[in-house]
């Protein structure tokens, strides 16, 4: 089977075990802040899982993109030098959420691996958890029983919590798992040594491919486990190891899925795949991580300096480091294998095949920036190494490591090749200080829930329609932050808009007539609605009213129609490509980020605002579709976005069925007249392929307006009312560009002067040409300018110009080169120790260094020091 085959009767097999076949969650995750990364299967089904929310389908199957990169699941450092770690993986997998549990999955998993995949039943093993004295926990002597069945008891092999205890993170839903191992060695292997004593001992060949983990605890805060409400089955298994065992290779990537972008590799670099261990990890660690990279910003996240943008930053930056050392590949190259990854899954996953010259232009961008810090590093390195260094310090790996995002093992490679070695316990304290310095920037501790008696377990959200609720608290949270405790509430019935798509979330209060509880944010934990609170309220269990802060929602909500508005627009103006990259709509403001390739021309603008303007004096009515099925949606050209999760049914919202229809679940005005003004504040490039448009709408849309007629009004009065504005600001400009240049002329004349002065003031003692004066000029440029022509003049010079330029002390030095190489003077080095007496400092090379401070009284002791320093 070739991996669309295997992919293809994966689902069909759960399908015909009624299981509903559900698409891949993005692999970016937004609402659950204990993940920045989707890295398995069972993310997207976390409140199934807790009791949050209750299933359409008890039975689900699907294949998930994955990424390992980062926290309890990190792949990275794996990856290439191995055959079977991946950054990005897709994860197959079955899921039972309260229906059926450890037979079923035990007795499915073996049919379809060895009579639909055709595995060799003796080559298969399988490990089923030994118990833990920690947390309690007892051998699984039912899974070992269900096995037992099917194999013979010599392929079960019990193992530790470490291996057969499956966590998600520090906390949240866990349980026992039961791996299935292959053994892909040859028949000679296999006769000199059992696949049982390889089982769990990272053998490239005896691999784990599936994973049944039995869902009945959820670890918390505290580190305890407590049993869910029901029992659940959550399997996974790596499409990327089962292609290998299927198609008969020793490495995933001899499989159909990487092969086409090795060979691709091989063929542009002139390195053929196989020759060489080196070459070879190269290769493997490039195809990887492109896949990464690609389907990261196809969800939407770009590559960037924090948080998971740092993340896909590092790893495209490992890839072309690779790129650049072991293949000779010097220009950016990445991005060409964007074509071929689409050749590969773009048919299963469209969100490739749709952005392919998007996510193209943004990794060559990144990959260019790259090149050039590469370089810079290099040169840094190259710098160490001539100047006779035996070493490279901690601090300075960790600089290169830092600044220049050089890996600690590029930095050692080339400090072998020259001779030099590298602290790489140094390295590691700084690290280590990096590390405590984040820690200590965002420190949050987050108690586990408390469930408050009589709180429903249902949750509603009201919002839609309503600013005010009768609510209960269903359950709270303490949590600290820094210096800081506040609460997490949730309500069985809540106004309050948790922040989404851009949308922030609502502000209010919660009151029962006794007391107010400021709602300080609302936002999404998975699908749980989560509101914060200063404090917690005497009587949790007693009735509130939860009431929304109105004039903030509808100013928010003019922001977030307006942004809908500004899309469409965008598409007509700009083309079809135009594709939303993220947003922040609040009561302030919206932001609206798009891919588009060019700069905005102000033509364009004003088309846009016009075109939006002109719909809000339409007033369209708001057209509200709920529980509308996705694919009738899409039929009626609603625009859904790329990276975000939408359920089988689906929220439509359209301003004329002909201009505006897109899947939202924000909060919008009735009709776009009461958005009164929209007015475009800026536009410009955010990274490679991206532009931002921030405008205002409404009351601040006024206030611009009404800031800029002002600003008119006054610069008509300073200028006695002309007739025409533009033509009387223009004259001026003319008149002030005419006097600059015959002001300029001036002052050459007088520094031609000054520099004849300067001239001949010059002494000559013990073969030095020595000038010590204080000057007054009129630019930095100027004294720059005298002080070239004065050593081009004289070719044993030592000069110090201590310079006024208009009341801010400046100091220049020249060192003519022969006392340079005579006597050992360095520019850069005099006037650093010139510099402190105008409590300043600068810089530069050894013939030519300037330096400017506060204090303009120092000039004078610089005069003092500086014949000081002369008649030593």
């Amino acid at each position: 089977m070739d991996s669309k085959q295997i992919r293809s009767t994966f689902l069909e097999f759960f399908q015909s075990k009624q299981h509903r076949i559900v698409p891949s969650a993005p692999m970016v995750n937004k609402d659950d802040p204990t993940l920045m990364f989707t890295n398995a299967g069972m993310n997207q089904f976390k409140d199934y899982f807790l009791g949050n929310k209750k299933a359409d389908f008890t039975r689900v199957a699907d294949t998930q993109k994955c990424l390992r990169v980062s926290g309890k699941h990190n792949d990275l450092e794996e990856v290439g030098i191995d055959t079977y770690h991946h950054t990005m993986f897709e994860m197959l997998g079955n899921w039972s959420f309260g229906d059926y549990f450890k037979e079923e999955a035990i007795q499915w998993a073996w049919e379809l691996l060895t009579e639909h995949f055709k595995l060799p039943k003796d080559r298969l093993y399988v490990t089923v958890f030994e118990g833990d004295t920690d947390d309690n926990l007892s051998p699984d002597e039912e899974a070992f029983k269900l096995w037992s069945r099917i194999l013979p008891e010599d392929r079960i092999i019990y193992a530790s919590k470490k291996d057969n205890f499956w966590e998600m993170g520090d906390t949240g839903p866990c349980g026992p798992c039961s791996e299935i191992h292959v053994d892909l060695r040859s028949e000679k292997e296999v006769a000199e040594t059992p696949g049982r004593e390889l089982v769990n001992n990272d053998h490239p060949q005896v691999v784990e491919i599936w994973n049944l983990v039995f869902i009945q605890f959820n670890r918390m805060a505290n580190g305890s486990l407590q049993p869910l409400p029901d029992k659940h089955v959550d399997t996974g298994m790596g499409f990327e190891r089962l292609a290998m065992a299927i198609q008969g290779k020793r490495s995933n990537y001899d499989t159909d899925v990487f092969q086409p972008l090795i060979q691709q590799v091989a063929k542009d670099a002139g390195i053929a795949y196989g020759k060489a261990e080196e070459t070879d990890i190269a290769m493997r660690v490039m195809v990887d991580h492109i896949r990464a990279i690609a389907f990261a910003i196809a969800d939407g996240q770009l590559p960037s300096n924090t948080g998971a943008g740092y993340v896909i930053r590092r790893i495209l930056r490992r890839a072309v480091r690779y790129a650049f050392t072991f293949l000779n590949l010097k220009e950016p190259y990445l991005y060409r294998l964007v074509a071929v990854l689409n050749e590969q899954m773009g048919e299963f996953f469209p969100e490739l095949k749709a952005q392919e010259a998007f996510i193209s232009k943004v990794i060559q961008e990144e990959e260019a920036a790259f090149l050039r810090t590469l370089e810079t590093g290099l040169r840094r390195l190259n710098e160490l190494i001539s100047s006779g260094s035996k070493a490279i310090s901690g601090p300075v790996a960790f600089e290169l490591y830092d600044t220049f995002g050089f890996p600690l093992d590029l930095t050692g490679l080339i400090a072998r090749e020259n001779g030099l070695t590298v602290d790489e316990k140094g390295f590691s304290a700084e690290m280590q200080k990096q590390k405590e310095r984040s820690k200590k920037a965002a420190v949050t501790e987050a108690g586990d829930w408390v469930a408050v008696k009589g709180g429903s377990e249902k949750v509603d959200f009201v919002g839609y329609t309503q600013l005010e609720a009768k609510a209960r608290i269903v359950k709270y949270r303490e949590v600290k932050e820094k210096n800081k405790t506040n609460y997490q509430l949730v309500l069985d019935k809540t106004p309050f808009y948790a922040e989404s798509g851009g949308q922030v979330g609502d502000t209010g209060y919660l009151t029962d007539g006794k007391e107010k509880i400021r709602i300080i944010d609302t936002k999404k934990e998975n699908d749980l609605i989560v509101h914060f609170a200063e404090r917690l309220p005497q009587q949790p269990e007693a009735e509130f009213t939860a009431v929304v802060d109105a004039d903030k929602r509808r100013y928010t909500q003019n922001n977030h129609t307006a942004t809908h508005l500004l899309h469409a627009a965008l598409r007509k103006v700009l083309g079809e490509h135009v594709q939303q990259k993220g947003s922040l709509v609040n009561e302030q403001l919206l932001r609206f980020d798009f891919s588009h390739f060019a700069k905005v021309t102000d033509e364009e603008l004003k088309k846009v605002e016009e075109m939006v303007n002109e719909r809000i004096r339409q007033n369209i009515q708001l057209l509200e579709e709920c529980d509308v099925a996705l694919e009738e949606a899409k039929k009626k050209g609603a625009m859904a976005l790329f990276g975000e999760k939408y359920g089988d049914t689906v929220r439509v919202i359209s301003f004329d069925p002909a201009y505006s229809v897109e899947l939202c679940g924000g909060t919008h005005v009735t009709a776009t007249g009461q958005i009164g003004l929209f007015k475009i504040v800026s536009e410009g490039s955010v990274s490679a392929g991206v532009r931002r448009i921030e405008a205002v709408t409404a009351r601040a849309a006024e206030e611009m307006v009404r800031e800029q007629q002002e600003n008119i009004e006054q610069l008509k009065a300073l200028l006695k009312n002309p007739k025409d504005l533009t033509a009387a600001v223009q004259g001026l400009l003319d008149e002030r560009n005419k006097l600059a240049k015959e002001l300029e002329k001036v002052q050459q004349q007088q520094a031609g002067e000054l520099r004849k002065e300067l001239a001949a003031k010059v002494q000559e003692t013990d073969g030095i040409q020595l000038l010590i004066e204080r000057v007054s000029l009129p630019s930095a440029d100027a004294l720059k300018t005298i002080s070239f022509e004065l050593k081009n003049q004289f070719d044993r010079l030592l000069m110090v110009l201590a310079a006024d330029i208009d009341h801010k002390p400046q100091i220049s030095v020249v060192v003519a080169e022969a006392l340079i190489q005579e006597k050992g003077l360095h520019a850069g080095n005099l006037v650093r120790e010139l510099a402190k007496e105008i409590k300043g400092g600068g810089g530069g090379q050894p013939f030519f260094a300037t330096a400017g401070g506060k204090d303009i009284n120092g000039l004078d002791k610089v005069i003092e020091k500086a014949k000081l320093i002369a008649k030593q």
